[in-house]
């Protein structure tokens, strides 16, 4: 990070490290973090001014269909994810609704063309042993990934901090995210890994994504403290995204925080760092 000639603001380099170009990773944008408030035309106008080509949001089912799409394609872009519905794994009682939540998620994510649903696990459920808890995530997933199986969608769980943002989340760290992931053993159902949650949570960063980068199948990014720009914060972006690139991964990383700054400014440097120019 350097500082402009006005000193004030924080400026993303396009740099070069080793033989990777940061260019080949593919960015998104969460509009419903970065624009938060603004219509959604606003938002993915945007992003397309931006030179980003792909966006993504969490609510679907709040979202007008046809707008979307219009707008998606009248700029050439692309929606990288979407969350499915709000509803615990780790309670087996909600489990049916659960699976009608993701049903319809799937037939939404067919028709906007989106490869990848986001999902939430649930709170920890007071009183009941997390061994359970854990059981009931695991065999929810089963299911769901048998409702997978003959589609082109990805579903990915995710770790969230419980010390800042998320507490009494159940799902914290990574670690256990990738075991459960190993127990249900479907291409389909793999991890979303939060750069900015897992710092809070467990750190080792680079360590954690390389090793099982194999069931990672997105990746968020916020600047830590704040959850603002990736230019803000003690995260080194740059040598995290080498790192993830030089495993091969083909997915997308999507920029989901809050601006301090001027919300354009803010994505165009963070595009250059991926090499885009506009």
């Amino acid at each position: 990070m350097i500082l402009d000639t006005t000193g004030v603001r924080p400026v993303c380099l396009k740099i070069k490290l080793g033989a990777i170009h940061l260019s080949q990773l593919k960015p998104s944008v969460c509009v419903d973090a970065v624009f938060e408030n603004r219509p959604i035309s606003e938002a993915i106008e945007s992003v397309a001014a931006s030179g980003i080509s792909a966006f993504e949001f969490w609510c679907w089912w709040e979202k007008d269909f046809d707008e979307v799409q219009r707008l998606r394609d009248a700029h050439n872009l692309s929606i990288s994810a979407f969350c499915t519905h709000f509803i615990s794994l780790v309670d087996p009682e909600q489990r049916t609704a659960y699976l009608d939540g993701l049903e319809a998620s799937i037939a939404a994510a067919q028709q906007l063309n989106c490869k990848t649903l986001i999902s939430q696990v649930g709170d920890h459920r007071v009183g009941i042993p997390r061994a359970e808890q854990r059981q009931s995530l695991i065999d929810g997933l089963k299911q769901a990934a048998e409702m997978l199986e003959t589609t082109d969608v990805t579903l990915v769980i995710e770790p969230l901090n419980e010390m800042v943002d998320h507490a009494g989340y159940y799902l914290v760290r990574s670690e256990e995210a990738f075991e459960i992931v190993e127990a249900v053993g479907s291409s389909h159902v793999q991890v979303l890994f939060d750069i900015y949650h897992q710092q809070i949570s467990e750190g080792h960063l680079i360590h954690n994504i390389t090793k099982q980068i194999d069931k990672i199948g997105h990746f968020h990014a916020a600047g830590n403290p704040g959850r603002h720009e990736l230019t803000e914060g003690e995260i080194h972006y740059p040598r995290i995204f080498d790192a993830i690139q030089k495993t091969g991964f083909d997915g997308f990383v999507a920029l989901e925080y809050w601006p301090l700054h001027d919300q354009m400014i803010g994505l165009k440097q963070t595009a250059k760092c991926f090499g885009i120019s506009t």
